[in-house]
């Protein structure tokens, strides 16, 4: 994929020189992702028993195929909240970073996806319920609940292992006046576990071009997209409406929608179109009144633009989570 000027659609000549000789003749040119290729080979015919009409429709990745498959749309989110966490995001106008993918978008030749991935997700969840919740999600969502949107100004990042966006690790919390402190009460370090991870997550899908439309929502699923009180602070932090979905294969069923979407493409119909009688999403949180005011008030918070640091954004000093080399203070 990185071969590819996403823009324009084409290979890069100079990449691929670097990589093999008449490699574009081999390649072959570029092509939308709902393109009718052909007929089925007649090698499949006569030892599968596939209809020899059976049409070919070019492919994608698997990630893609994914997005296809949760039916997203202009500006929506989908995130899999499982041992890591993933993000796919729908995208007009692309800022290819070196955190994240920016790839061709598989449904709207015109657009583009956006792909973000966390190691620290529901293991570091867990981790932090069995310390600090007796190893129940109940406690730890009524942990969450007892406390307030914003959580005070206090922040923390939660990098059990080292992170993929950013390439950070350990556990640093920071008050509301910035200043690093060893320990959070139980309630407020639960919330600034899943309020850092969402804001992150935010933070660093805009810094890839991400705009959230007055008609975004956000998809969920994995195991934590069954924590109505995770969901909620999701909502929260994105300002927009959260929905759970049952796709446990995505990527294989975005494919049987893509394969049909080939053939519908010809006649101009959109994936929605096509897919339009499939079960909806259930919806599962709204933002609360008045969340994103707070959110907005904390973006002024010395604390926070040590997680916008993180994010590779430079601010006036560096920040003391990132690695040297990659914290552009």
């Amino acid at each position: 994929m990185n071969l590819l000027q996403i823009r324009e659609k084409v290979w890069n000549p100079v990449c691929l020189d670097a990589c093999a000789p008449q490699l574009g003749k081999k390649l072959g040119q570029p092509v939308p992702s709902s393109k009718i290729l052909g007929l089925i080979s007649p090698y499949y015919t006569e030892r599968f028993g596939f209809n020899p009409a059976c049409k070919i429709v070019a492919f994608t990745g698997d990630n893609p195929a994914s997005l296809a498959g949760m039916r997203l749309s202009e500006g929506d989110i989908a995130i899999s909240l499982g041992t890591s966490d993933t993000l796919f995001l729908w995208i007009k106008e692309p800022n290819p970073a070196l955190e994240g993918h920016i790839f061709c978008n598989p449904v709207d030749s015109q657009a583009f996806m956006a792909l973000l991935c966390y190691k620290n997700g529901s293991l570091m969840r867990e981790k932090i319920r069995d310390e600090l919740a007796l190893g129940s999600w109940e406690e730890f969502s009524k942990a969450l609940e007892s406390t307030a949107a914003g959580n005070g100004g206090k922040v923390g990042f939660y990098f059990d292992v080292r992170e993929i966006t950013p390439g950070a690790v350990g556990i640093h919390r920071f008050d509301a006046h910035n200043v690093e402190t060893p320990a959070f009460p139980k309630e407020v370090e639960i919330r600034a576990l899943i309020e850092g991870q969402f804001m992150a997550k935010r933070i660093h899908a805009e810094k890839l071009g991400y705009k959230i439309l007055p008609t975004t929502k956000i998809l969920a699923t994995g195991g934590a997209s069954h924590n109505k009180a995770i969901l909620q602070i999701l909502s929260d932090v994105f300002s927009v409406p959260v929905y759970t979905i049952d796709t446990a294969n995505s990527a294989c069923l975005g494919s049987a929608y893509r394969a049909i979407h080939g053939l519908a493409a010809e006649e101009g119909l959109p994936l929605t179109d096509v897919v339009k009688s499939a079960p909806g999403p259930r919806l599962a949180a709204t933002p609360t009144e008045g969340a994103s005011q707070v959110r907005r008030g904390a973006q002024t918070l010395p604390s926070e633009s040590r997680l916008v640091s993180c994010a590779g954004v430079p601010i006036a000093r560096a920040c003391p989570m990132c690695e040297p080399r990659a914290c552009r203070a």
